[in-house]
């Protein structure tokens, strides 16, 4: 389960975030590509955009509830 305490701090602020669990396994970039990037000197993903619309929460939570190590989370904010 991620951790707020441990989010990355690209993370831009809002509701979802990427903590230091992420493997960089691009899952997150593929299923939401408009709220999550790479961060290509670290090797792990973050959010850059919080969702905005409808689609783009639906797929957020997608890729949340993918992860395989569980580092996306949402604190409903």
């Amino acid at each position: 389960m991620a951790d707020i305490a441990n989010r990355y701090p690209e993370n831009v602020t809002g509701s979802y975030y990427v903590d230091n669990q992420c493997i960089d396994c691009d899952l997150c970039r593929e299923t939401a590509p408009a709220s999550f990037k790479r961060n290509d000197d670290g090797g792990y993903s973050f959010v850059y955009h919080q969702p905005s619309n409808p689609e783009e929460e639906k797929l957020a939570k997608e890729a949340m509830e993918g992860c395989p190590v569980e580092a996306i989370g949402s604190n409903g904010a």
